[in-house]
């Protein structure tokens, strides 16, 4: 069976996503998100995948971890400050890899937002993109999803995925 699914830009927003927000967020992010590259990388931010090659290596074991910044966005919100959470989950991820070992790979980043403010997710992003940059971490990609019935306007979580490799016998 064959399904045909047609999403119109109004359906979207008739569930209250800012399609034009959420544009001119991922072209700030694209500006921003560049800085944390590695040669292995084999696609750019903005697709749904980030495809990332392991080239030659040994006996290679790959290490994952996921973590959220937690209460630590209040503050961020309070103080109107967003580039520290975003390096924040960056390093939360990071230390949970070191711990086996590994050198970080990429990092993938996940933003649920009550109401999509461009600059506000760019700069969340940088903040993240900076830190992964430091490590020698791709920022491979992530996802901003406008949830404005799950948060409210200025509320938002942030949540991040690291991998990372080590060789088998380390």
């Amino acid at each position: 069976m064959v399904w045909e699914v047609k999403l119109a830009k109004n359906s979207y927003s008739n569930a209250g996503v800012d399609i034009d927000a959420n544009d001119e967020a991922t072209r700030l992010i694209k500006k921003v998100a560049g800085i944390a590259g590695r040669p292995e990388v084999l696609s750019g931010v903005g697709y749904f995948g980030g495809m990332f090659e392991l080239g030659d290596r040994k006996d290679p074991v790959l290490v994952a971890s996921t973590d959220s910044v937690g209460t630590k966005i209040k503050i961020a919100i309070a103080l109107g400050r967003y580039d520290t959470v975003g390096a924040d989950i960056v390093n939360h991820c990071a230390n949970d890899i070191f711990t086996c070992g590994a050198e970080p790979l990429f990092f993938l980043d996940y933003i649920g937002i009550g109401k999509t403010i461009p600059e506000k997710v760019a700069e969340i992003v940088k903040g993240a993109a900076e830190a992964c940059r430091d490590i020698g971490c791709a920022l491979l990609g992530g996802e901003t999803a406008e949830l404005r019935d799950v948060y409210s306007s200025d509320d938002y979580d942030l949540v991040g995925s690291i991998v990372g490799i080590v060789e088998k016998g380390k």
